[in-house]
């Protein structure tokens, strides 16, 4: 039977899939990678961790599936964090910077002047969540960096990128990953002269813009220790895209909300660039081969499971993420507590890099559950924010939300968020969508489904939740939540970083 491997290479870990052609999960292997914070604001990745992980978690899927025939390789990635390298020996020459690092701050207000024009140009807000500000920081800190970038000795890109240069020596990106640097054109998908310039990036630096799904190049003899040799990457999405064509909302109002490291909503608007009042970003949701580009609306959320993480790592309250349910479920509400972690000050629908986290409405009376069920709250409330400003752009209310991740497995979590929107909340049954839309677009390029249509009849729904909360209440929930976002704003000045 044939099948397709996906490397999902995600914020704090990598995992590869094996899916066969009638779209079950056959093989799978996952490994984390560390997280590093060197300075307030800064967060890194190694790349070398990165590319030896993958490498390692594609070999055990193969040997756990060593009855299919792979066909084809598809690729998907944590978006805007950004790895430079060197040409020659394939080596990284600085740590990669993640998407949540907010170091570049002080570019973005230098360049306020210019953020109608990216907006237009790019479909997004001049922030630091982006790649073309820490593609500048890197090219003006590293030493020598800029010099060689002119001579074309180095090479940048997300880590889609980078594993694709480590798998088959083609230095390319796809127009979502593109989509998301603040340096391609949301009509033309090209790289943009006038916004190279201004952040001072030569074109040679950057990768190739393909097609999401697509023969992209295929694995070297020595990428893999002879596995896979010869079989195409052919399918490349950023993780939200994928996560999307995971679920297969294709078509124009089709919908999903993944639950990761942070929360992104995506809504789809077809051939339609559909620019945003409320605070969403405007993206590419996939292209196929030479047919226009389909682009969408997101919401992006920047801390959800990291919050989870968080109370694990760096405060010790659980042992492991999965104790966080059963912990929170202890309490019958969070006590008062509202947790708003505006660890990288707030994405959508907000935009205030100045916002830092904080916990509010602290008593003798709270306790470690109370905190546990508040992360838990504040997913959801996160998610409700930007639903409803999707809800005000498109101008239509939600029926029901698709949601994908690996918070989706927490019960509670599911029927909380289906209270406060008042709608139902319905899960797949293979809830890792992200790694199976790369899974998707590969075999959607080497025939091993035909058409869209195809992926759709494959999708199966898992669990429902439906909502239970009375009005008045969520009501009150969502005022003291809106009062708390409040709260977090205006903390970042001359004083405090």
């Amino acid at each position: 039977m044939r099948a397709v491997l996906a490397i999902d290479q995600g914020t704090t870990s990598t995992r590869a899939i094996v899916v066969d052609e009638s779209g079950a999960v056959r093989a799978q292997a996952q490994l984390e990678h560390r997280q590093s914070f060197p300075s307030p604001g800064w967060v890194e990745h190694d790349a070398v961790e990165i590319r030896e992980n993958t490498r390692r978690v594609v070999r055990d899927a193969l040997d756990a599936s060593h009855d299919l025939e792979i066909v084809a390789v598809g690729i998907t990635n944590q978006r805007e964090t950004t790895v430079l390298w060197d040409r020659a020996t394939g080596e990284p020459v600085a740590p990669a910077i993640v998407w949540q690092d907010t170091r570049t701050q002080a570019l973005v207000d230098s360049l306020a002047d210019q953020a109608d024009l990216l907006r237009e140009r790019t479909g997004l807000p001049l922030a630091t969540y982006f790649s073309a500000t820490k593609i500048a920081w890197l090219l003006e800190h590293v030493p020598g960096a800029r010099e060689r970038a002119e001579h074309g000795e180095l090479a940048v890109g997300t880590t889609d990128s980078w594993l694709l240069w480590s798998l088959t020596g083609r230095h390319a990106t796809d127009v979502t990953n593109a989509s998301r640097t603040l340096l391609m054109g949301l009509e033309t998908l090209a790289w943009d002269d006038e916004l190279l310039a201004l952040f001072g990036i030569p074109r040679a630096l950057l990768p190739e813009i393909v097609p999401s799904v697509g023969v992209v190049a295929p694995i070297t003899t020595d990428a893999l220790g002879g596995a896979l040799a010869g079989v195409p990457v052919a399918g490349i999405l950023g993780d939200q895209q994928a996560a999307t064509f995971g679920q297969a909302a294709f078509e124009e109002g089709e919908s999903k909300n993944t639950y990761g490291t942070g929360n992104f909503l995506i809504v789809g608007t077809g051939e339609r660039i559909v620019r945003s009042g409320h605070g969403l970003i405007t993206t590419v949701a996939y292209r196929i081969g030479d047919e226009p580009a389909r682009y969408a609306l997101e919401g992006s959320i920047a801390v959800t499971g990291s919050l989870v993480q968080w109370l694990r790592d760096n405060l010790g309250l659980i042992a492991t993420s999965a104790d966080v349910e059963p912990l929170a479920a202890s309490v019958p509400d969070s006590g008062g507590v509202v947790i708003v972690p505006a660890f990288s000050g707030l994405f959508a629908p907000y935009w205030r890099p100045d916002a830092r986290g904080a916990i509010l409405g602290l008593t003798r009376f709270a306790t470690k559950a109370h905190l546990a069920r508040a992360a838990l709250e504040s997913t959801a409330f996160q998610s409700a924010d930007v639903i409803a400003a999707a809800e005000q752009d498109a101008g239509l209310p939600f029926a029901e939300l698709r949601v994908d991740g690996g918070m989706t497995a927490n019960s509670a979590l599911m029927q909380f968020q289906a209270d406060v929107l008042g709608i139902p909340v319905a899960r797949p049954a293979i809830i890792e969508t992200t790694a199976l839309g790369a899974a998707y677009a590969a075999g959607l390029a080497t025939g091993v489904w035909g058409s869209l249509d195809e992926l759709r009849a494959l999708r199966r729904e898992g669990e429902r939740w439906e909502p239970r909360m009375e009005p008045a209440e969520r009501e009150r929930l969502l005022r003291v939540w809106r009062k708390a976002i409040g709260k977090s704003l205006d903390w970042v000045d001359a004083d405090s970083r």
